[in-house]
């Protein structure tokens, strides 16, 4: 009879420390598949996320943060995510999924980001919108787009901002700014930001 209760008490303390393991292994393979993100970084519509709800594999699963900013789970249907950290929309879950589950435990993973673009036109060789993952300054993104064209005005290239609802632009002096006479105007780029090369 003593054997049996040691036997049952030590898988007892065996059954939480395995749990425990599993959710760390979760934890380590869902983070491994996550992208790089920003330190500034909030959900925007196109970004790709895993969400997982431990001990609920119904409710898991990777979205797609749709234009209208929203994603869709099972049981708590549209739910709100652009603008979010994925902190915040880590508690806005738990907080949804409270009413369906007992002590939900939400992971938001950023897999793919892809609402954070730069755009860049006009003389230069590959005008584009390019994904703005990390720091990356005006010249920065002038030498992915392949550089200026032969005829570019490089003295009056423009950064064009969105700020507080208004339009703002921002000189850039390409010459200038490579010969250090002027290095201030090679500013870092935010998201939705269009240089503009004349």
């Amino acid at each position: 009879m003593r054997t049996i209760l040691v036997g049952l008490l030590s898988l007892i303390t065996l059954v939480p420390s395995a749990v425990y393991a599993a959710q760390q292994d979760r934890t380590a393979k869902a983070a491994s598949a996550s992208a790089a993100v920003p330190p500034d970084y909030v959900i925007g519509a196109g970004d790709i996320l895993s969400i997982v709800f431990w001990r609920d594999k119904d409710m898991s699963g990777d979205v797609t943060v749709r234009p209208d900013g929203k994603i869709s789970l099972p049981l708590l249907n549209d739910i709100a995510a652009a603008g979010y950290t994925p902190e915040g929309l880590r508690a806005r879950l738990t907080d949804a999924a409270a009413k369906f589950l007992d002590e939900p435990d939400v992971a938001v993973v950023v897999k793919e980001i892809r609402s954070r673009n730069v755009f860049i036109t006009g003389n230069v060789i590959k005008s584009a919108n390019y994904p703005l993952n990390t720091e990356m300054t005006v010249l920065q993104l002038i030498a992915v787009a392949g550089g200026l064209q032969e005829y570019a005005d490089s003295k009056n290239i423009v950064i064009v901002r969105m700020e507080n609802g208004r339009e703002k632009h921002y000189k850039f002096n390409y010459k200038d700014v490579i010969s250090q006479k002027n290095p201030s105007q090679n500013i870092f780029l935010k998201p939705g930001d269009t240089v503009l090369v004349p």
